[in-house]
């Protein structure tokens, strides 16, 4: 006599006590507290398992027995069921690991984590470089796919201009692979940990980058001859770095600007705290060049971006205004710029040191001056950032 198969139904489910129930084929019903579950008995290599086959009421009787006899066809063909289950949830996850982007990765990562960091600087800068410098280049790759080479392209341009920047930024990429890796399941090989002795070895140390402290800076005395040259030349590069010159701005406040960041009528460019070095909120007064520059520049559609770029919906590189620089002026580097404004302020107006420092977005460093200080000293600011317009126009 066939072994009996089906000995359970629907309706005789509700009313078994505590204990295992035979259904038949190896499929039992388990009835434990106020939980019921469907397991499936079986042997392997002359050893007997037990495979979960899920919770009821979620798993019908119906559903249950369907089940059974999948996995029952693989322990007859000699592939253990509980095994297979466990290598198609791997394969799922790399299939996830292959299409979540790197974009994608590190907002998760982002979230995740910025609850954790104290620091309201530090959270602003994490954003801020990865939005930057690494989505350009990482943004819309599957991590999966992710090599050496993808990284290297984010680092090198940075790694002898702003070591510190590319120091940080390289852990941060790090991290968010690693991240991705664990929690997608990504094989050791595209882990980063397993990279990082073919980066050190590509890249130099930066304990020696570093010695390299200033940034090279144009003398003011040339400023105007240079933003007269500026002028002569088409597009929004010049007119970029221009923008930057007379803001006295970083490369990643100009390019990321907005247009729902700036008020023409009230002439005050606004950079969110997200996009400065110091994690805080800088208004920057606009003088009347600054705005000339803002109505000269092209306009596309679904880009509000100020300095567009060269791909649809997106803002200038950050390497354009350096790479313009370099053939104008080798050796001058964009945030130099800042330098030449700072030592201009300094040996030509008789602005005070801190109105200067307020127009740079520089923090002050001393806590006991800082907890004294209530504004942003706008007013005075523009009154400075109008005096410097004038000069780099060689009006005295």
């Amino acid at each position: 006599m066939g072994r009996q198969v089906k000995r359970l139904s629907a309706l005789g489910l509700k009313s078994l006590g505590e204990g295992v129930h035979p259904d038949g084929g190896g499929l039992y019903f388990q009835r434990k507290g106020a939980g019921s579950s469907w397991l499936y008995r079986f042997q392997i290599d002359g050893r007997e398992r037990w495979m979960g086959l899920g919770r009821f009421p979620k798993i019908s009787l119906q559903k249950a027995r369907k089940l059974a006899v999948e996995a029952r066809q693989l322990s007859e063909d000699g592939v253990d069921p509980i095994e297979q289950r466990r290598a198609e949830k791997i394969a799922a996850r790399l299939q996830r690991a292959g299409t979540i982007s790197f974009r994608d990765a590190a907002d998760r990562y982002i979230k995740q984590h910025a609850p954790t960091w104290k620091n309201k600087a530090h959270r602003a800068q994490w954003k801020s470089t990865i939005e930057t410098y690494a989505n350009p280049v990482l943004g819309d790759l599957p991590v999966s796919e992710i090599r050496i080479t993808h990284v290297l392209a984010v680092l090198e341009p940075l790694w002898h201009t702003r070591p510190e920047t590319a120091g940080r930024l390289r852990g941060r990429i790090e991290k968010i692979l690693s991240w991705a890796a664990v929690r997608h399941g990504l094989p050791r090989s595209d882990n980063p940990a397993a990279w990082k002795g073919n980066l050190d070895a590509a890249l130099p140390p930066l304990s020696r980058v570093r010695k390299v402290k200033h940034q090279p800076a144009l003398d003011y005395a040339e400023i105007p001859a240079f933003i007269g040259e500026l002028r002569e030349k088409g597009g929004v590069t010049p007119l970029a770095l221009e923008m930057t010159v007379l803001c006295a701005t970083r490369t990643i406040e100009t390019i990321g600007a907005r247009w729902p960041e700036i008020d023409l009528q009230s002439k005050v460019w606004t950079v969110p705290a997200s996009r400065m070095k110091s994690g805080r909120l800088h208004r920057v007064p606009l003088t009347s060049r600054a705005l000339q520059v803002l109505k000269a520049l092209p306009r596309e559609d679904e880009n509000d971006h100020v300095f567009i770029g060269g791909k649809a919906g997106s803002h200038l590189s950050n390497m354009a205004m350096l790479s313009l620089l370099k053939s104008m002026r080798p050796g001058v580097t964009v945030h130099g710029m800042r330098a030449s404004f700072k030592t201009w302020a300094r040996q030509e107006t008789n602005f005070a040191r801190e109105v200067s420092e307020a127009c740079l977005a520089h923090v002050i460093s001393d806590a006991t001056e800082a907890a004294y200080v209530r504004d942003d000293l706008f007013q005075k600011r523009r009154k400075l950032m109008t005096a410097w317009a004038k000069y780099c126009e060689g009006v005295k």
